[in-house]
């Protein structure tokens, strides 16, 4: 159990679904248990469990990834609370991707100015990153996560059994936040994941080191700063870039390659901008590649015309401030800093290094 500043516990562990309900607060009467369309099972465990513990639980299916992500998914929901007299002792219980506890943390935050949520992220993705930290937000065509709140939930609950139903894919996406991790403040992550298979077997005791190690650089961050007021910054390291590839794509690039990308190009453009040398670029690629994540960025079409997109898209990122771009950088593993108004030649040049 990982305890996250004086607010909340992140419970990681095999079979700990059954304790979910424990973490209800106290008062409550009604749940609203929003879950991923392959969780349908999951879900009902945990209103089987509200039930008999005496709670009153409703239990509402989302649309897939990103797509639960929307303002009109937001507003079903906020029905479903109304219709059922949901009131500030009441709460919600996410079970999910990143996608579904952003989501149930939004409509948590903003019902009756801010509701219980019980997170239980079912992806490594959601497990390291989404879940952790109180941020909620839904997307608009304009960008990702553009609209949200801060929101900390009661409790986190990851079970790792929920891994083995991921898709492989799935969870390799997945290791980018975990590497990212790595980078920003853990090294001996970087020489986990260096044994690849073991690193991305659900079966094996190195995933569950890295989910545990990753999960607190971001607690440790999180309680030092909660609103991302200046340190917490640095969990967006390659989040930039990756943000822009997302919204360019339509989100049809996994959250977790996009972070890929995204910290190569920044290594490429902290090294044009002489805060890294060419070996920690390499290790980058190397880091990444060895659990099958992508390193480049292919473009189809006119690469003048996709810079363009990419660039407005970053300008639009949370931590630019006016019209100028602040990147969270490095100066060396685990060594994070920032880099602020890189000269417009820099950007373009560390795009066309990492595409292909």
């Amino acid at each position: 159990m990982i305890r996250v500043g004086d607010d909340y516990d992140v419970v990681i562990g095999n079979g700990v679904l059954d304790q979910v309900v424990q973490h209800v607060p106290d008062g409550a009467q009604r749940i609203l248990i929003v879950h991923a369309p392959v969780l349908a099972e999951a879900a009902g465990s945990v209103a089987a469990a509200a039930s008999a513990a005496g709670l009153t639980p409703y239990v509402e299916e989302l649309p897939d990834a990103e797509a639960a992500k929307t303002a009109d998914v937001a507003v079903r929901l906020w029905s479903v609370l109304a219709q059922a007299g949901f009131t500030r002792t009441d709460a919600v219980i996410a079970i999910g991707g990143g996608a579904t506890t952003d989501l149930g943390g939004f409509v948590a935050a903003t019902w009756l100015r801010g509701v219980p949520v019980v997170q239980v992220p079912t992806t490594v993705l959601g497990m390291v990153d989404a879940a952790v930290g109180g941020k909620t937000g839904i997307n608009i065509p304009e960008g990702k996560n553009l609209v949200g709140s801060f929101h900390p939930p009661a409790a986190v609950v990851c079970d790792l059994d929920l891994l083995r139903t991921l898709p492989h894919t799935d969870l390799v996406a997945g290791m980018a936040e975990v590497i990212k991790c790595g980078f920003i403040a853990d090294p001996r992550i970087l020489e986990l994941a260096a044994d690849a298979d073991a690193a991305t077997d659900v079966a094996a005791s190195v995933l569950p080191e890295l989910i545990s190690r990753a999960v607190q650089v971001k607690a440790d961050v999180v309680s030092a700063d909660l609103r991302e007021a200046g340190l917490r910054e640095i969990l967006n390291y390659g989040h930039t870039f990756a943000h822009a590839v997302e919204q360019v794509s339509g989100f049809r690039w996994r959250h977790g390659d996009a972070v890929a990308v995204g910290m190569v190009y920044v290594a490429e453009l902290s090294r044009r901008a002489g805060l890294i040398d060419e070996e920690l670029v390499a290790q980058h690629r190397l880091a990444l590649q060895a659990v099958g994540l992508p390193t480049a960025y292919p473009v189809d079409g006119d690469v003048d015309e996709r810079w363009t997109a990419l660039r407005a898209a970053m300008g639009r990122d949370k931590k630019t401030r006016g019209s100028t771009l602040r990147f969270v950088a490095l100066t060396g593993i685990a060594q994070p800093t920032r880099l602020t108004g890189p000269d417009e030649r820099l950007l373009r040049a560390a795009y066309d290094a990492v595409r292909e």
